[in-house]
């Protein structure tokens, strides 16, 4: 397990079998941390993500209605949290919300290394400092594309992979 890779996702909206493989794709890549950006939707996801090899966050999405319910499921193995939530992981500071309302608010923030958000279903990765990710959507139900990201917390490197 590298300290320094984490694995990021957003918009699972209950896709099962996106969520299996997304998974599959993080214990391969030995990631020390995987990142939820929200709309999981129902707490029984967490039926997937209880096979992760490492910790887990997350914030709730605007389509997250059993908010208590997801936490509960969430509890054994991870924890999700009001967005937005700043941590710090591999000597880097990091925030992750849904909506991207505080995107450029954190943006122009001198102490923070990367801005995670999901909730428009569309993979962007701006560069610099600092390096703002949507990982774009995990079900593939709105884009037809079901995509995760690997991010070298080391290198800032990022990887795009396809979960279809």
């Amino acid at each position: 397990m590298s300290e320094n890779k984490i694995g990021i996702l957003s918009d699972t909206h209950d896709n099962r079998s996106s969520i299996h493989r997304a998974v599959e794709i993080f214990n391969e890549a030995g990631c020390s941390l995987v990142v939820h950006a929200g709309d999981f939707v129902a707490p029984f996801t967490a039926w997937e993500f209880v096979r992760l090899t490492c910790p887990f966050i997350g914030v709730v999405g605007n389509n997250d209605g059993d908010k208590n319910g997801l936490r509960q499921a969430y509890a054994e193995f991870g924890t999700i949290y009001g967005p937005p939530h700043e941590f710090t992981h591999g000597g880097k500071r990091l925030v992750v919300m849904h909506e991207p309302d505080y995107v450029d608010e954190y943006r122009s923030r001198e102490d923070m290394d990367v801005v995670i958000y999901g909730h428009t279903h569309k993979l962007t990765i701006s560069p610099g400092n600092p390096l703002v990710i949507n990982p774009g959507e995990c079900c593939s139900w709105v884009s037809g594309q079901s995509t995760v990201v690997l991010l070298d917390l080391s290198t800032m490197d990022v990887r795009v992979c396809d979960v279809g």
